[in-house]
Parts: structure tokens; C-alpha cells; sequence
């Protein structure tokens, strides 16, 4: 299963920022993902910073994880640095692209 690069570089923030391992934090993503609507494989710099302030700092504190909120609020500036690289396609752009 593919994953978004958003989803990636959070677990792998988290991963070397908690005493978590990578099933744990991954699956914490997952379900904080879940709880937004979203899915691992779509989400956005933009919608996975929405869910570092508000959803993650629970998730991680239920997993006894030391200062959750601090922990989350320092990977949105690196989700902006990744925000800033990507551009978003739209369904149209992809069928422009397949259409040649």
C-alpha cells in the first residue's frame, strides 16, 4: 500500500521523537488519521498538520508519550517546508495526462 509523503515523514518525526516504535506510530497515525476522515495514502501536508493540532496530542498522550503536544507542534514546521514542495493534482490534471 502506498502512502502519502505527508504520512511518511510524520511517522518517521514521530518515530525519532517518542519512544514509540515504528508499528506503534504508525498505527497512531492511522487511527488519528481514521478519526479525521482521512487516509494514509491521500492526506496533505495541509490535513496532516490540522491533525498534528488537533487529533495527535490525544493519540500520543493515551501511549503515555512525555509533552504530546509539544511533540506534535514541532513537525508543523517541517509539514509547511513539505507543503511547499508538493503540488496538488486535480482529477482533471490526471486525465489531461493520461488523455495525451
Amino acid at each position: 500500500m502506498n502512502h502519502s509523503e505527508a504520512f511518511e515523514w510524520t511517522c518517521a518525526e514521530l518515530e525519532s521523537k517518542s519512544l514509540l516504535n515504528t508499528l506503534e506510530v504508525r498505527g497512531t497515525v492511522r487511527l488519528a488519521l481514521k478519526q479525521a476522515g482521512l487516509e494514509p495514502r491521500h492526506v496533505t501536508p495541509e490535513q496532516m498538520r490540522v491533525v498534528l493540532e488537533r487529533i495527535m496530542p490525544g493519540e500520543l498522550e493515551s501511549r503515555a508519550v512525555t509533552d504530546a503536544e509539544s511533540v506534535c507542534l514541532s513537525l508543523v514546521p517541517g509539514l509547511s517546508c513539505l507543503a511547499a514542495g508538493t503540488e496538488v493534482e486535480t482529477p482533471e490534471d490526471v486525465f489531461k495526462r493520461l488523455s495525451g
